[in-house]
């Protein structure tokens, strides 16, 4: 299995004959590009542009934008319903974060998830092998309700998205942290790397942080 970056909150997330596109965004908005994606599947975690642009997918059988299970080539996915903000979904309205099985590993998207999920959630989810978490604020989790989800959920992989970037938009992110404020918060150790290729046998115990260089 193979996650690359994108930028923003989208990653192409591959198995051997399957391609998955979660949360692609309006390069406009975001303020950079998106080349085209040619993939078997799109997730949506919610219909904000900087997260829902498929036209920037090709070639897809189904795109998956509400909780529920799904079975795509091979892959099982697993949608879950939360919230956009901290107060029920008042502020920005609802957000569904994606648990993917991809050859023995269990993958979790949060989306532009804005609160921390209920224990009860906790354990719908079950084991959680890399986590896919939101770390810049404002719109979503900070630096430290993510350390807060890393403790909660326990993957063996974590790997921070929806932080400020050089050449973000400023008129739309204006006030995003950037992920170095994870970091230092999350005190794991830190690896960098251009994509991250796994197999079962590649996890371990240790808790580790990948920074995912963006493609």
């Amino acid at each position: 299995m193979d996650i690359s970056y994108l930028g923003h909150a989208c990653f192409n997330i591959k198995s051997k004959q399957t391609k998955v596109l979660v949360d692609p965004f309006d390069p406009k908005m975001v303020g950079i590009p998106l080349p085209i994606q040619e993939v078997d599947v799109v997730l949506v975690s919610h219909t904000h542009p900087d997260h829902s642009c498929i036209e920037r997918a090709r070639g897809y059988r189904k795109v998956i934008s509400f909780p529920g299970e799904y079975e795509v080539g091979g892959i099982s996915i697993f949608g879950y319903s939360t919230f956009h903000d901290k107060r029920s979904g008042e502020e920005r309205g609802k957000n569904t974060i994606y648990l993917l099985e991809v050859e023995g590993i269990k993958v979790l998207h949060l989306g532009d998830l804005g609160h921390i999920i209920s224990d009860k959630l906790v354990e719908e989810i079950g084991e959680v092998n890399v986590l896919i978490v939101p770390v810049g604020g404002k719109y979503s989790l900070g630096p430290k309700e993510a350390v807060e989800m890393v403790k909660l959920l326990e993957p063996q992989i974590v790997v921070p998205m929806h932080f400020c970037f050089e050449g973000i938009n400023r008129d739309y992110f204006d006030g995003l942290l950037p992920v170095e404020e994870f970091l230092k918060e999350s005190l794991l150790p830190v690896e960098k790397a251009a994509k991250l290729s796994l197999r079962p046998e590649d996890l371990s115990e240790d808790q580790r942080v990948f920074l995912l260089e963006r493609k």
